[in-house]
C-alpha cells in the first residue's frame, strides 16, 4: 500500500489494515501513507518519497499487487523517473484509479494489466461500499480467465449506440487522459476502446477535455467508447450527444455508457491494458485475455 498522489489523514490507516486483514491478506504500508508534503500539502510527501515507494514495491518479491491508497494528485510527476525496466522484470498487478490513471498508462506502455478499482482510503472502508468490496476480493482472489463476460447493471437510460468492437482497454480519468496526451505516456489510441470517467467537473471543462482528444486525433483513433460514472459533475448527457454520438454514428463505433466504474456509487472494477470485445447494444464487456489473481 502506497500513496502516489495524494495525502491521507493517518487516523484512517488503522481502518485500512482491518480492510486486508479481514480478508487474510498481509498489507505492507509505504512511509508514503503517513507523509505530507512541506509545503505542497496536496501531495504525500516529496516526489523522491513517493517514487521510492513505488520502486520498492515493485522490487519487493513479498509484494503481490500494489494497492494505491488514494488518487488527488501528484502520480503524473513521478512517470519520467519511474525504472520501466523493473516493471517489466517483475510486473505487478497496479490497483486504483482517478490520479493512478497516470500510472494506468505506464503500466499499459510496457504490457502489464492494472485494474481500474476502489481505493481503501477513498472507498472501501466507507460504509455503504460493501458491494464494491466483495466484487473488487472476489476478482483478487480468483483472477479473471479469457472469455469473462462483465454485465453489471448499468445507469438508467444511459446513451447508447449499439454495435461491438475490440480492442485493448484504454483511458480512465477523463481530465489525465486528457493531460497526458502529447506526452510519451500518453495513451496509445490506435485501435483501442476508450474507458472514460471523472469526478466534480463543471460540463465546459469536460467539453474541454473531450474537444482537446477530439482534436488529439484520440476520439478517431479508438473503436468505441465505454463511460463510466460523472460523480458530482453536471449532466454529461448532453456532452455524449453533442461530441461522442456523432462520432460514433458517423463512424459506427459502439458507445456505451452508464458503466458503474469511476468516482460514483458502485464502483466496480475493470481491467485496463487488455484486449476485450465491447457489445454496447447488450451493454457488456468480454475479455479476450485473462486477468490472473495477483501472486500467480
Amino acid at each position: 500500500m502506497l500513496a502516489p498522489a495524494g495525502p491521507v489523514d493517518a487516523a484512517v490507516l488503522p481502518a485500512v489494515e482491518a480492510f486486508y486483514a479481514r480478508h487474510g491478506w498481509r498489507v505492507r504500508l509505504y512511509p508514503s501513507c503517513r507523509a505530507r508534503h512541506a509545503t505542497l500539502d496536496y501531495l504525500a510527501g516529496s516526489d523522491a518519497q513517493r517514487l521510492a515507494d513505488l520502486h520498492a514495491a515493485m522490487a519487493d518479491d513479498e509484494v503481490a499487487a500494489i494497492h494505491c491508497l488514494r488518487g488527488g494528485y501528484g502520480t503524473m510527476r513521478l512517470l519520467p523517473a519511474i525504472d520501466t525496466a523493473l516493471l517489466r522484470a517483475k510486473p505487478k498487478l497496479l490497483i486504483g484509479y482517478s490520479d493512478i490513471t497516470a500510472l494506468h498508462a505506464l503500466w499499459a506502455q510496457e504490457g502489464v494489466p492494472s485494474l481500474h478499482a476502489p481505493m481503501p482510503a477513498s472507498d472501501l472502508i466507507k460504509p455503504g461500499r460493501e458491494a464494491d468490496e466483495a466484487a473488487l476480493v472476489a476478482l483478487l482472489q480468483s483472477g479473471l480467465p479469457a472469455g469473462t463476460v462483465l454485465a453489471p447493471e448499468l445507469e438508467p437510460g444511459a446513451p447508447v449506440h449499439a454495435g461491438m468492437a475490440e480492442g485493448r482497454l484504454i483511458g480512465g480519468n477523463l481530465s489525465l487522459v486528457a493531460a497526458l496526451v502529447g506526452t510519451p505516456w500518453a495513451w496509445d489510441a490506435h485501435g483501442a476502446l476508450l474507458f472514460l470517467e471523472d469526478v466534480s467537473e463543471s460540463l465546459y471543462r469536460a467539453d474541454r477535455y473531450l474537444t482537446q482528444l477530439r482534436l488529439a486525433g484520440v476520439l478517431g483513433a479508438v473503436r468505441g467508447f465505454l463511460i463510466g460514472s460523472f460523480h458530482e459533475t453536471e449532466n454529461p448527457r448532453p456532452l455524449i450527444e453533442e461530441l461522442l454520438m456523432p462520432l460514433a454514428r458517423e463512424h459506427g463505433k459502439p458507445l456505451l455508457a452508464g458503466w458503474p466504474s469511476g468516482h460514483g456509487t458502485p464502483n466496480r472494477p475493470l481491467p485496463m491494458g487488455l484486449r476485450v470485445q465491447l457489445d454496447a447494444g447488450a451493454g457488456t464487456l468480454t475479455l479476450l485475455e485473462p486477468l490472473a489473481p495477483p501472486g500467480d
